[in-house]
Parts: C-alpha cells; sequence; structure tokens
C-alpha cells in the first residue's frame, strides 16, 4: 500500500463515483423496464398503456415490458409495483381505482398510496360509457332507470373489479336513480365485456375505448357516458348528468414507482413521461381511445391523488359499497 504513487491513493476512493453517479437516475433508463399493468391485457387502460410504453421505447431505446398483474380491482399490481426494489427497473400504473377509490373502499389495504409509493406523472383522463346487452328493452337512460324500476333486484352490472371506476360508476347511478342493481366484479374489464355479451349480465360502464368498439360494432347498445359533458370521440351519446344532475366521475392512470426512488430519477421519469405524452402520434392514438393526455408532474400527481381520494369518499360511504 505504501508503494502505491500518490495519485493512485487519491484517485481510489473516488473509481465508484461515475457508478454512484447512474445510481441516482441521471441515465436512467439504462436496462429494460418492467412495466407493470394492473388489469387484463385487452382492456382500455391496458391498450393506452402500451401507447405509452411503445412511445417510451422509441424515445429511450430501452424495452418496456408490460407484465399484467391483474386482480382485486388493480389491487394485486398496485401491491407489486409497491413491493418491487426502488431502482427504476419497475414501475407501473397509477390508478384511480387503487390509489383514488380503493383507500376508501376497502377496510384493509396491502399498501399505502400515501406512503408507498414514487409518483412520476400523468398519463390519461377518460369517461367511462354506459352499454346494455342488446337483449335489454331500453334505448335511453329514462328507459332503462324505468325498466330497473319495474323489476328491482333482476338486473345486474359488471364492472373489472370492485374499486374501479367501472365499478363507482354503477354504484353512483344507483344512489341518484334510486334503484335496485346488483353488481358483478369481475377481474378486468374484458371477461366483463364476455358476459355481457353473452346476457349474463345486462350493462356495464365500461372505460370508452373499449365499450365504444363494441357499441359500434352494435355488439352493445351505448347510451351516455359519464363524464359532466358529451365526448369529443363520441358526441352523439348523451352525458349521465342530463339525466342525474351531479353525476360524474372519469377514470384516470399515471406513471407510480416504489417508495424511495432517487430526486435525480424522479425527475428524469417525469420530463421523458411528459416527452412521450405531448408526440403528436401519442396525442392522436389516445384521441382515437377516447383519452386526453394528461401530463401532470410528480408532485401534481400526488396532490390530485389526494383529493381525488376525498372526492370520492362520500359517494363510497353513502353507497354502503365498503368492501372487508
Amino acid at each position: 500500500m505504501n508503494n502505491l504513487p500518490r495519485r493512485s491513493l487519491l484517485a481510489a476512493p473516488f473509481l465508484a463515483l461515475p457508478a454512484a453517479a447512474g445510481a441516482q437516475g441521471s441515465d436512467w433508463p439504462n436496462q429494460p423496464i418492467r412495466f407493470i399493468g394492473i388489469f387484463p391485457p385487452g382492456g382500455g387502460t391496458d391498450i393506452l398503456s402500451r401507447i405509452w410504453c411503445m412511445k417510451m421505447a422509441e424515445i429511450t431505446g430501452q424495452q418496456f415490458v408490460v407484465e399484467n398483474r391483474a386482480g382485486a380491482g388493480g389491487n394485486v399490481g398496485t401491491e407489486a409495483i409497491a413491493r418491487a426494489r426502488p431502482d427504476g427497473a419497475t414501475i407501473g400504473l397509477a390508478s384511480v381505482g387503487s390509489l383514488g377509490i380503493a383507500p376508501t373502499l376497502y377496510n384493509r389495504l396491502p399498501f399505502d398510496p400515501e406512503r408507498d409509493f414514487t409518483y412520476i406523472g400523468g398519463l390519461w383522463q377518460l369517461p367511462n360509457l354506459l352499454v346494455i346487452n342488446n337483449d335489454v328493452p331500453a334505448r335511453t337512460v329514462p328507459e332503462l332507470i324505468a325498466l330497473i324500476r319495474a323489476n328491482p333486484g333482476k338486473f345486474s352490472f359488471a364492472s373489472s373489479g370492485s374499486g374501479t371506476t367501472v365499478h363507482l360508476s354503477g354504484e353512483m347511478f344507483k344512489l341518484l336513480a334510486g334503484l335496485d342493481l346488483v353488481h358483478v366484479p369481475y377481474r378486468g374489464g374484458a371477461p366483463a365485456t364476455v358476459d355481457l355479451l353473452a346476457g349474463r349480465v345486462q350493462m356495464i360502464f365500461d372505460n370508452i375505448p373499449q365499450a365504444l368498439a363494441e357499441a359500434r360494432e352494435g355488439r352493445v347498445r351505448a347510451l351516455a357516458v359519464t363524464s359532466a359533458r358529451r365526448s369529443p370521440l363520441a358526441p352523439e351519446f348523451p352525458a349521465m348528468a342530463e339525466f342525474l344532475p351531479g353525476f360524474e366521475i372519469d377514470s384516470w392512470g399515471g406513471v407510480s414507482a416504489p417508495a424511495g426512488l432517487p430526486a435525480p430519477m424522479v425527475r428524469r421519469m417525469a420530463a421523458l413521461t411528459r416527452q412521450a405524452l405531448e408526440t403528436e402520434d401519442v396525442r392522436r392514438k389516445y384521441a382515437e381511445n377516447g383519452a386526453t393526455i394528461w401530463p401532470l408532474g410528480p408532485e401534481e400527481l400526488a396532490a390530485f391523488r389526494r383529493s381525488n381520494e376525498a372526492a370520492f369518499a362520500p359517494l363510497i360511504r353513502a353507497s354502503g359499497a365498503r368492501v372487508d
């Protein structure tokens, strides 16, 4: 040791600096990225997630591999995000269902929305679309309400899982219209649609991309959107609020990661996320799927999540939809 040149002795403690700098995230992504989708493949949120992942891969030159971890209204996948190593290699979908609704809907959750995540940025917002099986003899929302009132307990609505906006849209419908309507949860929108088409359930407030495609193919009948105003994607369908004042539910998606990511990495992720969203082809593809880009930053998304939880809490409690 004493025979080493002075230059070597001075340099030795700093040999790890380049690796340490990289670990802070300024070079993110420097490896393939696992993106946890919290719903099954083929649904509206899965399509929108994959559009963003494909653009991120194009921008960064790294693979973004979608891993679908469905179950419990998105809670299974959301827990997987929270439990991942905070090294930037695993990110996933931040969803209104598991992070805005679930904290009030469920008496116990396997994650803490405030403590267990790093919020990266918003991706999209989109309404749901009320569609019914073609054999249901109703062509407007008022006709559907009258039919359900005349047959209490005989009609059911599907959802992609308890705690999703698909579920809460049905609960709001029940509450505002005073209906006796049965909720049937599924492990995602795709299996729920299968049973809707088969007539095992009569209706669903599904994310607009999937529901609108089914309606325009004539496989189901669309009645109304859940946003406060008509959707530019489907202006022929009224808003639920035109019949039930105060009815408004929008779905949203963002990017989350495990808690504890270094601040430089978060800034890098957020900047790349916004860059991807603001490209013309992502804007166009989102619009084609009924969504608008939602380029919130990390602090904005975290604050919105808190306010969204507070906004949904009274509806969930009033509906009696809490889950053990």
